[in-house]
C-alpha cells in the first residue's frame, strides 16, 4: 500500500524520473505531474539496485511465508483446532494469502511492465499499487483485534462470553475483517493512484497536503496506536484472571475429577493466550518502525522515500509473515503435536534372540495338573 512515489517501469532511454520528488507534489494533477517528471533526474543506480534486491527480497519473503502458513493451516486442519479456534484459524489463513499475494504482486513488479489502456489503469489500480496485499493485511490487523477481544471475553467474563460469542458473532467478525479491509484500502488507492506514461504511481495524488497529512495520523492511530492499547490492556486483564484462577483451584485441599478437568481445560486456555500474546507482541514489533516511516511521510513534505531506511522498514513489516508461523509451531500445542508427527523418526528394530516359533512357544501357558 505504501509504494508511494516509484515508478514500476523505466525505459533504457528514459532519463527523467519522479522518485525523489516531494510529497508536496501531491496537490497537483495528473497532467501536471506528467510535466514536472521533465525537470528531475533519474535516481543513482545503487538506488535502482536497493530497489531490486528488496523487491527479490520480498518475494523470498512471500514464498516462505506462503509454505509456513500452508502448512500450520493443515496443523489446525489435522488437529480439528479450524473449528475450535475459528479466529485463529481465520488469522492464518489472511497471512497465508498475504504471502501470497507479496510473491504475486513484487514478480510482476520485477517484469516492469509498461502500461497502457484500461487494462493497465486496472492493472495499476489492483496489482503495482499493492491493493490486494494491503486489503488482506488489514483484514490481518481487523482479525488479530477480534481475536484479542474473543479471549479476553472467555477468561475475563466467562459466563457472559458464552451467550455473546455464538457462531454467527464469530462469523460476523470475520466478515467485518474482510470488508473493513477492501473498503478502507479500495478508497484510499483509487483517488490517489494514477498511471502516467505508462508507470503506475500509487498514493501520490491526493487533493492537498492536509488530507494526505489527516490520513497519515488517522492510519497510524487506527492501525497501530488503538490496536496496541487494546492488547496491552486485554491481555493485562487476562494474565490477572488466569493468576487468580491458578490461586484458587491451588487452594483446593481434595483434588477430585471435577479439579483435575478444570486443570487441563486451564493449561489449554494458557497455552492459547500465551500464542496469541507472542503473535501480538510481534506485530506491535514489527510494525512499528513502518507505521513511524509512513506516519513522517505524510507529516513531512521534504522526506525522501526511496532510501535504505524506507527499504528496512518495510521489509521488516513483511518479516511478520514468516513469524507466525513459526510462533504457532513451536508454542500453540496442537499444531506442535501435528507438526512433530511429520518428522520421521528412526525406529530401532530389535532382533528376537530366539525363533519365532520358541518365542511363542514359550509365550504359552500349559495348565498345571491338579493334585
Amino acid at each position: 500500500m505504501f509504494d508511494v512515489l516509484r515508478g514500476t517501469h523505466r525505459t533504457m532511454t528514459e532519463k527523467t524520473s519522479v522518485e525523489h520528488l516531494s510529497v508536496v507534489m501531491t496537490t497537483e494533477t495528473v497532467a501536471d505531474f506528467a510535466g514536472t517528471t521533465a525537470n528531475h533526474v533519474s535516481p543513482s543506480s545503487s538506488a535502482r539496485g536497493i530497489e531490486f534486491y528488496f523487491q527479490c527480497a520480498v518475494v523470498v519473503i512471500g514464498l516462505v511465508g506462503t509454505a509456513a502458513n500452508a502448512l500450520i493451516l493443515y496443523a489446525m486442519f489435522a488437529s480439528k483446532q479450524h473449528k475450535k479456534q475459528l479466529l485463529i484459524f481465520h488469522q492464518n489463513v489472511l497471512d497465508f494469502a498475504s504471502s501470497l499475494l507479496l510473491v504475486i504482486t513484487y514478480s510482476l513488479k520485477l517484469c516492469n511492465i509498461y502500461l497502457t489502456g484500461l487494462g493497465g489503469y486496472w492493472f495499476c489500480q489492483l496489482i503495482l499499487s499493492e491493493n490486494f496485499i494491503w486489503c488482506t493485511i488489514l483484514a490481518s490487523k481487523a482479525n488479530l483485534l477480534f481475536v484479542t477481544v474473543e479471549r479476553y471475553l472467555k477468561v475475563v467474563y466467562p459466563v457472559l462470553s458464552k451467550k455473546i460469542l455464538r457462531n454467527w458473532v464469530i462469523y460476523s467478525a470475520i466478515a467485518v475483517t474482510w470488508i473493513s479491509g477492501i473498503v478502507h484500502t479500495f478508497s484510499v488507492t483509487f483517488p490517489t493512484t494514477a498511471v502516467v506514461d505508462g508507470v503506475c504511481y500509487a498514493y501520490v495524488f491526493w487533493k492537498s497536503r492536509e488530507s494526505q497529512r489527516g490520513y497519515g495520523i488517522f492510519y497510524f492511530l487506527s492501525f497501530y496506536v488503538i490496536l496496541l492499547i487494546v492488547f496491552i490492556i486485554c491481555y493485562w486483564r487476562i494474565l490477572i484472571a488466569i493468576r487468580r484462577q491458578a490461586s484458587v483451584m491451588a487452594g483446593h485441599a481434595v483434588a477430585g475429577p471435577s479439579t483435575a478437568q478444570g486443570a487441563i481445560l486451564q493449561q489449554i486456555q494458557s497455552n492459547v493466550i500465551k500464542t496469541m500474546i507472542m503473535v501480538s507482541a510481534f506485530f506491535a514489533v514489527s510494525d512499528l518502525p513502518m507505521h513511524i516511516y509512513y506516519l513522517l511521510m505524510n507529516i513531512n513534505a521534504n522526506l525522501n522515500l526511496l532510501d535504505s531506511g524506507y527499504y528496512a522498514t518495510f521489509f521488516f513489516s513483511f518479516v511478520y509473515f514468516c513469524s507466525n508461523p513459526i510462533i504457532y509451531a513451536t508454542k500453540f500445542d496442537p499444531v506442535k503435536r501435528v507438526l512433530l508427527s511429520l518428522i520421521p523418526r528412526k525406529e530401532n528394530a530389535v532382533q528376537p534372540t530366539q525363533p519365532v516359533e520358541s518365542i511363542a512357544v514359550a509365550s504359552i501357558r500349559v495348565p498345571r495338573p491338579r493334585d
